[in-house]
């Protein structure tokens, strides 16, 4: 499912996918600029200090950006209030959060507003673009601190299965698929987990989606938490 939106959205000449950054703090900004503007894989097609900043320029572009990298704490309008935003005009984009909070309340309301990803700042460069790079594959990432918060909300509540009503039941290879995901896992860690195909593990997927009347992996995590919550 990812890697055939992916194909709409790399830019022509370069052949590298289109990014967004939207960082307030100018040194990291240019850090992160400088960086992931440098690698073969990704094309900086925007980079801006605010949301406010981010749809001003996005009136503009070429070509829309397939991934966003957003900070949470910024002037004006914060990361998680911009999501629905940037759902809105741009539908198919992932959204990575990179901030310095890791408390839960704050990582279930991005995660609950379309975040793919959630992140810490000081996360070496190179792992950041491994996690970008597992976005664009399907993934989830999330950093050890983030992801601990997740997992001890999930442990605390009974599986998505179990709050699906009587017709929406999930059956236990469907579940074990909406487990992978709230891990983070992306659809090659899931196919080789279980030792089936990334095309099955999507038609696994689309049918959890359908029981359950979402649309993605966002969503599907979305409600996984408003259970949880």
């Amino acid at each position: 499912m990812a890697l055939r939106w992916l194909g709409r959205y790399f830019c022509p000449m370069q052949n590298r996918l289109p990014l967004a950054i939207i960082e307030d703090q100018r040194p990291i900004r240019e850090m992160l600029h400088e960086y992931l503007g440098a690698q073969p894989e990704f094309e900086c097609v925007l980079v801006a200090d605010s949301m406010e900043d981010f749809f001003r320029q996005l009136s503009a572009l070429g070509t829309p950006p397939a991934l966003v990298l957003s900070d949470i704490g910024l002037p004006g309008r914060s990361g998680i209030e911009g999501l629905p935003l940037i759902h809105a005009q741009l539908p198919e984009a992932q959204v990575l959060m990179l901030s310095v909070y890791t408390d839960a309340p704050r990582v279930f309301e991005a995660i609950c507003a379309g975040a793919v990803g959630y992140l810490v700042k000081n996360t070496p460069l190179p792992l950041l673009k491994q996690h970008l790079l597992d976005v664009a594959a399907g993934g989830s990432p999330m950093s050890p601190p983030v992801a601990r918060h997740v997992l001890q909300a999930f442990r605390r509540q009974p599986p998505v299965a179990v709050a699906a009503s009587a017709n929406a039941r999930l059956t236990p290879r469907e579940q074990e698929m909406v487990t992978a995901v709230e891990e983070g896992l992306s659809y090659k860690l899931i196919a080789d987990r279980f030792g089936i195909s990334i095309e099955t593990v999507k038609n696994h997927l689309r049918a959890v989606y359908r029981k359950l009347h979402i649309n993605s992996r966002s969503e599907l995590m979305a409600l996984s938490l408003r259970q949880r919550g």
